[in-house]
C-alpha cells in the first residue's frame, strides 16, 4: 500500500550514470531515483512510489499533505488506535 507521505530531498549524487537523491520521510532517510524528477532539487519534497521519486512538492503543498496526515491521525487516535504523528522534516 502506497502512503503518499511528501520527503524532503536531502542530497543528490549519481549512482551507476543515474540521479539519485537520498530522502528523509519523516526521520527515516531512504534512497531514491531522480531520473523522473529531473529537476528537483536539495531542500524540495518528492512522493516516491517503488524507489522513484514521481513528482516535485513545494514547502506548502508538502505542509498541507502533512496537515491531512495530522488529521487522519486524530480521527484515529480519537476512536482509541493511538497512532503518532508524522515527525516533520526541518
Amino acid at each position: 500500500m502506497c502512503l503518499a507521505v511528501p520527503g524532503k530531498l536531502l542530497e543528490v549524487f549519481d549512482e551507476n550514470g543515474l540521479k539519485m537523491g537520498n530522502i528523509d520521510f519523516a526521520g527515516s532517510v531512504s534512497k531514491a531515483c531522480l531520473e523522473y524528477v529531473p529537476e528537483i532539487e536539495v531542500g524540495q519534497y518528492t512522493i516516491v512510489h517503488a524507489g522513484f521519486a514521481l513528482s516535485v512538492l513545494n514547502e506548502k503543498e508538502a505542509q498541507e499533505t502533512f496537515d491531512a496526515w495530522d488529521e487522519v491521525i486524530d480521527a484515529a487516535n480519537k476512536d482509541g488506535i493511538g497512532l503518532e504523528k508524522l515527525e516533520r522534516p526541518d
